[in-house]
């Protein structure tokens, strides 16, 4: 054979071998199939009705998609969702008409508030006042996205933090309508961490580079949590639901004892059920005790993935996959909740803090 000839076989060969056998590829791509032989139990519908207290549903929903919904919503035991994109004024009115309109006991609408106009004269009542408004209007709760203590600025530049103290009077009219405050500051710890081979969420970072927080326009992963803490303690009188377990789902030690600390504080399960599901002894012993404390939230809306909740939630299973690559490579465990704890979650705890639910419909 001449040696171009053999080059050329060389080459068309290590490229066989590689496309093959599987030898090169990159981390992406990497995406074995267990062999572990251990009981399936795939949960398609929740074991008990449920109320989702953490969902976003555009405001401008045709009366088909509406009906669409609810029939995804009926099939996964979905018994209320909570919208928390409900805006403010006319738009969160416009909103309420479109889910509620045919299905008034389905839907909860959470009223948003316009936080980019801090700096104004007396800003913080005037808020409050639009905030009663949209509480008649029908919202019964109020959601607070992360820019705030993220990326939210004042006029001069400056970070605002959760617990600016030009806020207090949304705060306070919360605590006087009675309507909780679901509350996402933060994001996960390791965004804040170097993208190095060490960094449990370096995938998410490779494929979202703009996910990562350890830049100088950003507080640290401590002082932006704290500032949200600090928050949570100095209005007693106000219930806050920490969204995302607080992103203290790593450490479920320290968020016990920020419950333990604050009983004006829930939190939810929201986008991060991988954290729980991968340390299911720890995970059961945290959510029995804390029981009363703990919501059913989901996020982002994708009915198919709902049966990984009630998997985790329900069964035993082993070894299972989470819905999401890029926020967890590792298999999730179930932790197989009592009954009487997966009520409480499911929806005991949303009805007792979230006003307007009709409650006759769930289980005793």
């Amino acid at each position: 054979m001449r040696r171009r000839d053999l080059s050329l076989f060389l080459l068309l060969l290590t490229a066989f071998a590689a496309g093959a056998g599987g030898q090169e590829m990159s981390f992406e791509e990497y995406e074995p199939k267990s062999t572990l032989v251990v009981p399936q139990h795939e949960v398609q519908r929740a074991k008990y009705p449920f109320i989702d207290v953490h969902s976003h549903q555009r405001r401008t929903m045709s009366p088909e998609q509406v009906r669409a919904l609810v029939a995804d919503m009926d099939r996964l035991n979905m018994a209320v969702m909570v919208n928390l994109s409900g805006g403010s004024g006319d738009d969160l009115r416009a909103g309420h008409a479109a889910l509620k309109g045919a299905f008034p006991s389905r839907f909860v609408i959470f009223a948003n508030a316009d936080l980019t106009k801090i700096d104004e004269p007396g800003f913080g009542e005037r808020a409050a006042q639009q905030l009663e408004n949209d509480v008649r209007a029908g919202a019964r709760g109020l959601k607070i996205f992360k820019n705030l203590g993220m990326f939210l600025r004042d006029a001069t530049g400056t970070r605002v933090p959760a617990n600016d103290p030009r806020l207090d009077p949304i705060w306070q009219k919360c605590a006087e309508l009675g309507i909780p405050v679901l509350i996402h500051t933060g994001e996960p710890a390791p965004f804040w961490e170097a993208h190095d081979r060490f960094n449990e969420r370096w995938l998410e970072l490779k494929e979202f580079p703009n996910r990562k927080r350890a830049t100088p326009e950003f507080a640290s992963f401590e002082q932006t949590m704290g500032e949200m803490f600090d928050l949570f303690r100095r209005h007693p009188k106000t219930t806050f639901i920490a969204a995302h377990l607080a992103w203290l789902g790593n450490d479920l030690g320290r968020l016990g004892r920020l419950l333990d600390e604050l009983p004006n504080v829930y939190t939810e399960i929201g986008a991060v059920l991988a954290e729980l599901g991968r340390q299911p002894r720890a995970a059961r012993a945290f959510m029995i005790r804390y029981q009363d404390r703990v919501l059913f939230g989901k996020d982002t809306w994708s009915a198919a993935e709902y049966p990984v909740y009630f998997r985790t939630l329900e069964t035993a299973d082993e070894y299972f996959d989470y819905y999401r690559k890029r926020h967890a490579f590792w298999k999730l465990y179930g932790l197989e909740l009592p009954d009487e704890v997966l009520k409480k979650i499911y929806y005991r705890n949303a009805l007792r803090i979230i006003p307007g639910i009709d409650a006759s419909s769930f289980p005793k």
